[in-house]
């Protein structure tokens, strides 16, 4: 054989070797993808071609106190097309109608839909879409369509549905109510979250192209099992009033922001929470939630828990006589308090001193009595509890602060007059509204409450009743004369608030300036919190409000009574005119001599069934009727009120068919 044939037949060789070993390698992949990486490998085809994605379920609705909606979730609809679904016979018999019915829900023409249709099938679009964010309504007309109502496999539509949450009350209480988000909701829908989110679903999706997918079936693999529905306590009405009573003052003041917040007193129930905040271009909306988080000096409004604590511990009495020494008192030759009237109000009593807001008034009473141990001063406060937060379900609540004497590092020599009239001192408006608000309730301090239950259709899941903080804040000694207090503050012509009195509704409260970035060495930047907390009516207290105005503008006015009462006030008042606060019914049990008197009149001619007409004279319209037509006579009736002649006298024989005429006056 010659050289040259034979290194040929060695290379044929080598290759032959070559593809039997590669062949043999194959043949062992294979079996190893099929016994020992096939459910890996088929796993992985099925997640690139088939995917379970995730239902959200129908979140659970909020309410009001009277079952109006403040928040719910409403699902919306895209409709897409595949094309490629339906049959050509299907597709050429049903296309003309359903691009009629297309034209006259949707509006354009029918040519319009057709040509979009056959597009879609000659480019094999199989995820064409026709309509997104169709409500329950129109998806069901859709759905209901030609060719659509073959179903998904033959009639080629595509249903996505998806759960949107909407606010009917739109901005109004926006961020008490918060908003649902999936990393942190806020406000009422962070609180409830556990009870309103409900149980995710989940249903099959296959990948027809890049970055889509068409439901498998029309049906879920796992149906989502919607939230639970929450309560709350809020008054849309009232909120209402709150509400656009703020935005006018904040407006007309041209302040930074501002809160007002509505409570029941017996229950602690919030009726309204409104918070607005000033945006770049001079509107309001609620960017915050002022009333639960923000902490600040209160100012003036503090000193009724100064007043307080000097009463309980019996140092003065309302009708101690202090000196306000001309309205400047100076302490360490530096420091020095200030009233607002110059020339301070001479000797004055306790009573005025704080109906008049006398900054040294109510400075010297604390500071003679207290100064040489304000353990016993603070720890009063720390008693009634204004050190500790409320512990409210919603989040973000503020920090109170009240220094106390064993804390070296916060506690100095003008601590304790500082904060005997709100300075150095911390606290939120909610949690000064909560003290004034136990002692309209006579001493009793509940937590206020934002909801009332959680229900599932009408089924009650849990009930949040009052929860009381503090069973007595003082005695009820206290609490009357500072009641009287805070009447006087509105209603004397010497109070701070006597510009808010009204002789048709009674209200009680104190204001409060508090002087903000005082200690900025630019005093342009010094600034004012204006605030009124109170109740209403002044006696039997229904409401109590408080209100909290931050920065007005200095050239339009800072002082409470003006800034902040009329926000009060016309809460107030608005309550009183629609809501029947003070139209209530009492006693229902104690008997009433003269209506006893005239039920046993008309019990007893009740009991005559003789054929004999009885005196009916006197009676109410009504009873007469009643009696006479029980007998077999026949009435008419004559004018409105009590009978004042019968046409037939009482002892005549009662006639078959007879109509008797009462003249009523």
């Amino acid at each position: 054989m010659p050289t040259t044939e034979k290194h040929i037949l060695n290379r044929l060789y080598v290759i032959a070797g070559l593809i039997f070993v590669f062949a043999v390698a194959v043949v062992v992949k294979l079996v190893s993808i099929q016994t020992v990486d096939g459910d890996k490998y088929r796993e992985l085809a099925s997640e690139r071609t088939v995917k379970n994605f995730t239902i959200e379920p129908n979140r659970g609705n909020l309410y009001s106190d009277d079952g109006s909606l403040l928040a719910t979730s409403v699902a919306k609809y895209d409709i897409r097309f595949d094309a490629l679904a339906p049959n050509s016979e299907n597709f050429e018999k049903h296309i003309k109608p359903l691009s009629d019915s297309m034209s006259v829900m949707f509006g354009k023409s029918s040519s319009y839909y057709q040509n979009l249709f056959r597009k879609a099938r000659a480019t094999k679009n199989r995820y064409m879409l026709l309509s997104r964010n169709l409500g329950y309504t129109d998806y069901i007309r859709v759905k209901s369509f030609p060719l659509f109502n073959l179903g998904p496999y033959k009639g080629g539509i595509i249903v996505e549905q998806e759960t949107k949450r909407e606010y009917p009350l739109g901005k109004i209480a926006k961020r008490s109510i918060g908003y649902d988000r999936l990393s942190n909701p806020v406000g009422l829908e962070g609180a409830f979250n556990q009870y309103l989110e409900g149980k995710e679903g989940h249903r099959l999706k296959q990948k027809i192209a890049k970055g889509q997918w068409k439901p498998i079936t029309d049906y879920n693999e796992v149906e989502p099992q919607d939230g639970y529905d929450v309560v709350s306590t809020i008054d849309v009405n009232i909120q209402d009033i709150a509400h656009h009573a703020l935005l006018a003052q904040l407006e007309k003041y041209k302040a930074d922001h501002g809160c007002v917040v509505v409570m029941d007193v017996e229950s602690g129930e919030v009726k309204a929470i409104s918070n607005l905040g000033r945006t770049e271009n001079g509107k309001y909306y609620e960017k915050l939630n002022y009333a639960v988080g923000e902490s600040h000096e209160p100012g003036s409004t503090f000193k009724l828990m100064s007043v307080i604590a000097a009463l309980e511990d019996k140092v003065v009495d309302t009708n101690y006589v202090v000196d306000t020494e001309k309205g400047i008192l100076t302490f360490y030759n530096r420091y020095k308090v200030r009233d607002s009237k110059w020339g301070g109000y001479g000797k004055i009593s306790l009573s005025e001193a704080f109906e008049r807001s006398s900054n040294t008034g109510i400075v010297k009473v604390i500071d003679k009595f207290y100064g040489d141990d304000p353990k016993r001063f603070v720890n009063r406060l720390y008693n009634m509890r204004l050190n500790e937060p409320l512990g409210l379900a919603i989040k973000g609540e503020g920090e109170p602060f009240i220094p106390h004497p064993n804390d070296k590092e916060r506690w100095s020599g003008i601590a304790l007059p500082w904060m005997a009239y709100g300075y150095g001192v911390q606290m939120t408006p909610l949690q000064i509204l909560t003290f004034y608000n136990a002692i309209a309730n006579n001493g009793v301090m509940v937590k206020p409450r934002l909801i009332k239950e959680v229900k599932e259709w009408n089924r009650t899941v849990m009930k949040f009743d009052k929860e009381v903080i503090n069973s007595s804040i003082c005695s009820q000694e206290t609490i009357d004369k500072v009641k009287a207090l805070l009447k006087n503050v509105v209603e004397k012509d010497h109070g701070t608030g006597h510009k808010l009195y009204s002789p048709n509704f009674s209200m009680a409260g104190k204001t409060g300036t508090a002087q903000k970035n005082y200690a900025a060495k630019d005093r342009q930047k010094l600034q004012y919190i204006s605030s009124f907390a109170g109740f209403f009516p002044a006696d039997g207290p229904k409401y109590s409000c408080i209100v909290v105005i931050h920065e007005p503008d200095k050239s339009v006015g800072i002082y409470g009574a003006d800034v902040s009462g009329p926000v009060f006030k016309r809460v107030a008042q608005k309550i009183y005119t629609d809501s029947p606060v003070i139209d209530t019914v009492k006693d229902l049990e104690k008997p009433n001599p003269s209506v006893e008197e005239k039920y046993r009149a008309y019990y007893s001619k009740v009991q005559n069934h003789s054929n004999i007409i009885p005196d009916v004279e006197g009676m109410s319209g009504m009873d007469a009727v009643s009696i006479l037509e029980n007998l077999g006579v026949k009435v008419k009736v004559v004018g409105n009120g009590k009978v004042r002649k019968q046409s037939v006298k009482s002892g005549s024989k009662i006639n078959k068919g007879q109509t008797i005429v009462l003249q009523l006056s």
